[in-house]
């Protein structure tokens, strides 16, 4: 399987890390659509938020506590932030390993559609 997450995460394709642990890497997107925009994914290959189960839904607990660390650290933690996943074509995923942005360092628009 060609995943380009996993690539990144092997250290076979150059990324920007903000944050990793034994679960999670963090790096900047390269196409950046907020002045702070990090990718959070589980070093664990799932394809997107279906595949989450109760065998593994602890990294999603898991990433929402570094969302809220790297939030604090990038200084957006005060005038707030969101977090994102898009789960399949139809909602934007482009890229089929499960991962969460986080955006801030502006308002951000209300609008989702």
């Amino acid at each position: 399987m060609d995943c380009l997450f996993c690539s990144i995460i092997k250290g076979d394709i150059p990324s920007t890390k903000v944050y990793e642990d034994e679960t999670v890497y963090a790096f900047k997107d390269i196409n950046p659509m907020a002045p702070v925009h990090v990718l959070i994914i589980p070093k664990k290959h799932l394809s997107s938020i279906n595949d989450v189960t109760a065998e593994n839904s602890a990294v999603i607990a898991h990433i929402y506590e570094v969302a809220a660390q790297l939030a604090k650290e990038l200084g957006i933690d005060e005038s707030g932030y969101r977090v994102v996943s898009n789960c399949g074509a139809d909602a934007g995923q482009t890229v089929f390993h499960l991962h969460f942005h986080l955006l801030g360092g502006k308002k951000l628009k209300v609008e989702m559609c």
